[in-house]
């Protein structure tokens, strides 16, 4: 097995080569002058499992390198080509809701299947879909980050109460509160629209004493935490440490976070970000592991 990156990736690929005691691969991409791609393998793959390290994060500026990339160790002999996502672009508009509209989620699902053997992600955005064979042709393996989260939790935060932003995130929520031995509330949540969202206030006179840890999948624009955040200001709360899986924090959405009065705000290193405080290398090397070893046996 290789283990290649894209660019962006290199650190946490050198963490999962690091931890299956396998080679990082060596690969230039760059752009020309006029904006095209420059791809170039720079050492032997023929009869390896080739995997190439890409969080899809910003995913139309990354997808035809990535393409490129898959394709050339395919023509270079590369037994197989598995892509590990840790953050898979393109699941929210999973449906018509809009007369006239593209649901991305299905075209994307296509075009990554055609050009990779198999996907590795954390945690994708699954909410109206009952498995990730719904959408994508090839083997997928999902990966929960929920203990990942609780280990930091229980580590770093003393007495805490969970909290998730609306129904839909109440079966990880409750994963993530029983793991770190802790009890754990779920909002309701109306949106409006991407930047209008409305939160109910929490029920917390039995918590006070305790420090609120707000738990969601993706921080996009931040809005449903940042409102969160001042509900439990007023109703007498500790700071809440904000944790999310996926840093996608659009504009100042990071910035805007911490002036509404988090304590603390950590991610996953599933995207690049200075709130990066969960390392999710180990897990992955640890599920790629067994999960490599199934597959291939069983010709997949």
């Amino acid at each position: 097995m290789k283990i290649f990156a894209l660019p962006g990736n290199t650190l946490l690929a050198r963490g999962i080569a690091h931890h299956l005691g396998v080679e990082t691969g060596e690969s230039t991409l760059r752009r020309f002058p006029d904006g095209e791609s420059y791809v170039r393998l720079l050492c032997e793959v023929e009869r390896q499992h080739a995997v190439i390290v890409c969080t899809l994060f910003q995913p139309d500026d990354k997808i035809l390198p990535l393409y490129y990339l898959a394709r050339l160790l395919k023509e270079s002999g590369a037994q197989s080509v598995t892509l590990v996502a840790p953050y898979l672009a393109y699941m929210r508009q999973d449906k018509l809701f809009n007369p006239g509209e593209a649901v991305t989620s299905n075209y994307f699902a296509v075009l990554l299947s055609s050009f990779v053997d198999r996907l590795i992600t954390i945690d994708p955005h699954l909410h109206r879909h009952g498995s990730m064979a719904e959408l994508y042709t090839i083997p997928c393996k999902v990966i929960h980050a929920a203990p990942l989260l609780s280990d930091w939790i229980r580590q770093y935060v003393a007495n805490p109460i969970i909290i998730g932003p609306d129904s839909e995130s109440e079966q990880w929520v409750s994963e993530v509160a029983a793991k770190a031995d802790a009890p754990y509330l779920v909002l309701k949540k109306v949106r409006h629209s991407d930047n209008d969202v409305e939160v109910s206030t929490p029920v917390v006179a039995a918590y006070q004493g305790r420090i609120p840890v707000l738990v969601d999948d993706i921080i996009s624009t931040a809005h449903t935490m940042i409102e969160t955040v001042g509900h439990l200001r007023v109703a007498g709360m500790a700071a809440p440490v904000c944790i999310g899986v996926h840093p996608v924090f659009a504009g100042n959405a990071y910035e805007d976070l911490v002036a509404a009065g988090a304590a603390e705000v950590i991610s996953c290193n599933t995207i690049q970000h200075p709130s990066n405080r969960i390392d999710v290398a180990g897990m992955l090397a640890t599920v790629m592991s067994a999960y490599y070893q199934t597959t291939i046996q069983h010709g997949q």
